[in-house]
């Protein structure tokens, strides 16, 4: 794959991440909105598990997101600098194929943890 297809996709895959980023969040706030009109109590309410449960899932998720799209941001800057597809430990090019798989990836195969 060209390395401008490669540009294009990071940053198709950062504009998804940040509509994901924007719809958790929507997601978030009509979760804490909906128990605040509830006013349940967590620890003795039947549904109040499930909504602290679903509550910290999308938590979890959007903190998820929002570190995809820095790694995207920074791949980015990386396809700016020039430096994009340069493996961040020994310098070599890193595989295309890796680079289809992972797009944010700093590091070759070899040097991956």
């Amino acid at each position: 794959m060209e390395r401008d297809d490669l540009g294009r996709r990071v940053r198709a895959e950062l504009d998804l991440t940040r509509a994901r980023i924007t719809a958790l969040e929507a997601g978030f706030e009509d979760v804490v909105r909906s128990a605040e009109d509830v006013a349940t109590d967590d620890e003795h309410d039947p549904e109040g598990h499930t909504i602290a449960f679903e509550r910290q899932q999308l938590a979890s998720l959007l903190d998820e997101s929002r570190t995809q799209a820095g790694e995207l941001a920074a791949a980015i800057a990386r396809l700016e600098s020039g430096t994009y597809g340069s493996c961040e430990v020994c310098g070599r090019p890193i595989g295309d194929a890796r680079l289809e798989a992972l797009p944010a990836t700093r590091r070759c195969i070899a040097c991956a943890p």
